[in-house]
């Protein structure tokens, strides 16, 4: 369990859904609050912040796109976002690249939403322990592997170097710092810093020379896997240093 949880807003037009995930969520001993619409989430914001918001990006009249924007534009409290099935797609891919933290697709299970809710909030304390340590100091732990940030030092299992370019490193630190977690190309893109690369603009090559590192078989990856539709996920778990 985690320690202190705060409240999760559930903010979406079916009543009936609303309540069943309120209902589910406090069941788990994590506090929830309703909102059916953006006048009815900024009461919510306007007293005491909550933990995570499960936005749903289809509010009737409202775009819940808009609303991902007017909150990443004050806030960074954690946000995944609920969609359709595929003719929503494009919308998940924005909703990633707008900042949201994980999506799931209606419909959804709830012992699957809750699942996802305790990995956002256990990813949050994690970064906000390592943004508390110097930025160039420590590093992070994965699947036998050690990433030194001073230096730049990538060790495999047997702490033998393996070397890194600048882009490798800015890629593997992206997904380090967001572990289990669907990202997209435009993410990592800007997390990498590659635009200015006029001979190398695809961010595939770049995992790609990523896994030729990092993976027993290049070809069937088990550490850094393809999302279709939206981009790429870390699938093992990180612990920073």
């Amino acid at each position: 369990m985690l320690a202190d949880v705060g409240h999760v807003i559930v903010v979406d037009d079916d009543p009936t859904l609303r309540q069943m995930v309120i209902k589910y969520l406090e069941e788990h001993n994590v506090p929830g609050r309703a909102a059916s619409n953006r006048a009815e989430l900024h009461r919510h914001l306007e007293g005491a912040q909550p933990c995570l918001i499960i936005l749903d990006l289809r509010l009737g009249q409202e775009d819940g796109l808009d609303l991902l924007r007017e909150i990443r534009s004050h806030s960074d409290v954690p946000v995944i976002i609920t969609t359709g099935h595929r003719p929503d797609e494009i919308d998940r891919i924005v909703g990633l690249e707008l900042g949201a933290d994980d999506y799931i697709i209606k419909p959804f299970s709830l012992r699957e939403l809750l699942a996802r809710v305790r990995a956002v909030l256990r990813r949050q304390e994690i970064g906000r322990a390592a943004r508390a340590r110097d930025p160039e100091r420590g590093g992070y732990r994965f699947s036998g592997w050690k990433l030194e940030r001073r230096g730049r030092k990538l060790v495999d299992a047997s702490n033998a170097p393996v070397p890194l370019s600048k882009g490798e490193y800015a890629l593997l630190l992206a997904f380090l710092e967001a572990p289990e977690r669907p990202l997209s190309r435009e993410h990592l893109l800007q997390a990498t810093r590659i635009h200015e690369d006029i001979f190398d603009r695809s961010i595939d090559v770049q995992v790609l020379r990523l896994r030729r590192k990092l993976e027993n078989d290049p070809s069937a990856p088990r550490i850094i896997q393809t999302e279709r539709g939206v981009g790429y996920v870390f699938t093992v778990p990180v612990e920073p240093f």
